[in-house]
């Protein structure tokens, strides 16, 4: 009852998995994701714990067609579950059970994979997966939703729409982006409107908090002042 992409960022190294549903909340139990190690979905009859118990197997160094057998071997509702990763080298890995409903599928890319079940058909995935790769040169967040939206497009999921999310790692342990749709009549309108709106304060004010590179982050007042009225004069002249 799902469509999702992930992605790893070839531009910055982040990694990255956007999804929507006809389901509430789908931000909470599908995507997952962690800096340098890798992206994961867990869809279907869905299976929460294929995400942290997946990016622990990615960070000890296990390929992202390992991780997949890994979970999938565990788990007696595999046949019912979609599953797909993409590990810290790029490399993508994905199943769909044979009792996922249909239309069900995924297809793997260069450095990304899109999988969906329960859509109106192939062409989902099809245009899903066309657009993100067309759009190699923008930035993760726009393909994203680009992407998202021919799939959408092309009918999505067969029962209507509710919710969306995209979740985003850089370099640190918190996420460069973390943006929910939880429940909408048209979750991907009012997830490219959240991203939009992040743009405008939000990014900026991320760009100086404390990081690895930058342990105190920058936390002057006239300095957060000065860069924040930069950023919104930046954003009204465009």
């Amino acid at each position: 009852m799902t469509w999702s992409i992930t992605a790893k960022d070839p531009a910055t190294g982040g990694f990255g998995v956007a999804v929507t549903t006809k389901f509430f909340g789908v931000g909470a139990i599908c995507p997952f994701a962690a800096a340098g190690i890798g992206a994961i979905s867990t869809q279907a009859f869905v299976n929460p714990t294929f995400g942290p118990r997946g990016l622990r197997l990615l960070a000890e160094g296990l390929s992202a067609e390992q991780v997949l057998n890994c979970l999938i071997e565990s788990d007696e509702g595999r046949e019912h579950r979609q599953l797909h990763l993409i590990d810290s080298q790029g490399r993508v890995a994905a199943r769909t059970g044979d009792e996922c409903i249909d239309w069900n599928g995924h297809r793997l890319g260069e450095g990304f994979s899109v999988a969906g079940n329960m859509l109106a058909g192939e062409a989902v995935v099809t245009d899903t997966f066309d657009s993100f790769a067309a759009g190699l040169n923008q930035p993760l967040a726009e393909r994203f939703l680009d992407a998202l939206d021919a799939g959408q497009a092309a009918g999505g999921d067969y029962r209507g729409k509710q919710s969306a999310a995209m979740l985003i790692y850089t370099t640190e342990d918190y996420p460069w982006l973390s943006l929910r749709v939880d429940d909408h009549s048209e979750p991907l309108v009012e997830l490219r409107r959240l991203y939009e709106e992040s743009q405008k304060e939000f990014r900026p004010f991320m760009d100086i908090m404390p990081s690895r590179a930058r342990p105190a982050g920058v936390y002057d007042p006239q300095a957060v002042n000065a860069l924040l009225e930069r950023q919104r004069n930046l954003a009204e002249s465009r």
